[in-house]
């Protein structure tokens, strides 16, 4: 059941090409300001903002409605039968795969060095870990009621598809549409919300007084092994202290927040009804899913108890680390790119932080396995209900609406969507504003590293301090009311 896909050209959109070095060194550092740091705005105008790669930005100046209007109106059709369809097929990819292995492949191997079985059970776990991310896909569409035109047939089929994958589904449904609703916002998103400069300054210089740019460049090695850490281990710390997710838990507007922050036993987690990423009304939603993985643990330890735990971390344990590292790796680089902006919330609404996604291409995996998940995410933050198998028609739709504004690394295909988690993690370590940026600008930030890649980071002396970030530093616990009078950020 292969879907007909127009396929994008293999290059990289205007908005993500970097400039020439020449290009990129002419933009003049300035005073920055912004309605959140300490500097007046004075009467100079902005400065142009400045992406990761050197290249003006210019803010999206399209509605809602806008995007809405061009989009097919049959591209918002859903249909349960279709998605059970696609549901069918990937369950019969998993088990003709598992028939393969167990019946065919491995017996004729029995004779064979230790390192060819293990080889030839690493290719069956590569593989069922794809499929396995196609469920999680589908799963994932019916938490955006993107499966059917039924709430009750998208929760069910959702609870049931991802409890099976270890996903407390409302649990991840609930914090996963706070996602959507403040995509790009550097105080309320709950994916990959960057470091700020400070943050960064706080882990990697000694202190946020101290000078990031004067950073030595971070060796090959200790970007590999925090990469390999990321996709290893990144899904499952997600959920157990909503890493990477915003840490302004006290602005929870029940309370539910105070004394809580990010980090392990730091009270935000998917699992705990108490946790501050939920509100009093979502309790039976996340006791719901917990006991989905719980029955799903408990079938494991009968499956155990019947074929062996080695067996079962063969069959099952391996694919299920490979459909972690397929949803860490697409989540990173829809939301991790040197030409994407984020912002703090006086810069930030729905429409920017939507178009402050990028798509890529993964080939055959991404489109047929994967369900266009990687090809087409702009479009998904945009209008989440649309299902996946009208994405490619609504998205040609809004290219014509975004213009410029629309992003897509399609270069390399397959093997440059791999290459791109390298590239991201070498390219994108910490956002700051662009010099000499003044009011709405000057809360809008961009990717700067230590790298010597791209844009340079501005020099320490045009740096000011964000008092309201500081300040929630020292409020979680993670920076001392000293260290922020060292900036001139004064705590009562």
């Amino acid at each position: 059941m292969t879907r007909s896909r127009a396929r994008r050209s293999g290059s990289v959109s205007m908005a993500s090409t970097p400039l020439s070095a020449s290009t990129s060194a002419s933009v003049s550092p300035s005073m920055s300001s912004s309605s959140t740091s300490l500097s007046s705005m004075g009467d100079e105008p902005s400065k142009p903002m400045i992406d990761g790669y050197g290249n003006k930005f210019e803010l999206p100046d399209f509605t809602i409605k806008d995007i809405r209007d061009a989009i097919p109106k049959h591209c918002f059709e859903r249909s349960a039968v279709k998605g059970l369809m696609y549901i069918a097929r990937d369950f019969a990819y998993m088990a003709a795969n598992f028939y393969a292995f167990n019946s065919w492949i491995m017996p004729s191997l029995s004779g064979a060095p230790t390192l060819v079985r293990a080889a030839a059970w690493g290719v069956y776990g590569f593989a069922q870990g794809l499929f396995g991310t196609g469920i999680w896909v589908i799963a994932h569409e019916c938490g955006h009621q993107a499966f059917s035109e039924s709430k009750i047939v998208n929760d069910t089929v959702g609870w049931v598809l991802h409890s099976s994958l270890f996903v407390p589904y409302f649990s991840w449904k609930i914090s996963h549409g706070k996602h959507h609703h403040s995509t790009g916002n550097l105080e309320k998103d709950m994916v990959f919300v960057p470091k700020s400069r400070w943050e960064y300054a706080r882990r990697y210089a000694g202190g946020i007084a101290h000078n990031v740019a004067e950073l030595t460049e971070e060796t090959p090695i200790a970007t590999l092994i925090h990469a390999v850490a990321q996709q290893l281990f990144g899904w499952l710390i997600y959920l157990f202290t909503n890493v990477t997710g915003h840490n302004y838990h006290s602005r929870q507007r029940e309370g539910r927040g105070k004394g809580k922050r990010n980090g392990l036993f730091g009270g935000a987690n998917h699992f705990d009804p108490r946790s501050p990423l939920y509100e009093a009304k979502d309790g039976k939603l996340i006791v719901l899913s917990d006991i989905g993985i719980a029955l799903m643990g408990y079938a494991i330890y009968l499956a155990c108890q019947k074929w062996g735990a080695g067996n079962i971390a063969i069959w099952y344990g391996i694919p299920y680390l490979w459909v972690n590292h397929w949803l860490v790796a697409i989540t990173f680089l829809q939301h991790t790119d040197p030409s994407l902006p984020h912002y703090y919330p006086e810069a930030w609404n729905y429409c920017r932080g939507a178009a402050a996604t990028i798509d890529r291409e993964f080939g055959f995996i991404g489109r047929h396995l994967m369900h266009g998940i990687v090809e087409t995410h702009v479009l998904h933050h945009f209008i989440p209900l649309i299902p996946f198998y009208h994405a490619d028609e609504a998205s040609e739709a809004i290219k014509q609406v975004m213009g410029k504004h629309y992003r897509a690394d399609t270069d390399g295909g397959a093997i440059g969507f791999i290459k791109a988690i390298w590239k991201s993690a070498r390219w994108c370590q910490w956002v700051e504003e662009s010099e000499g940026t003044t009011g709405e600008a000057s809360d809008v930030v961009f990717f700067r590293n230590r790298n010597g890649l791209g844009a340079k980071p501005m020099p320490q002396e045009k740096v000011k301090p964000r008092v309201n970030e500081i300040r929630n530093m020292v409020h979680v616990g993670i920076l001392k009311k000293e260290e922020a009078a060292q900036v001139g950020v004064d705590i009562d």
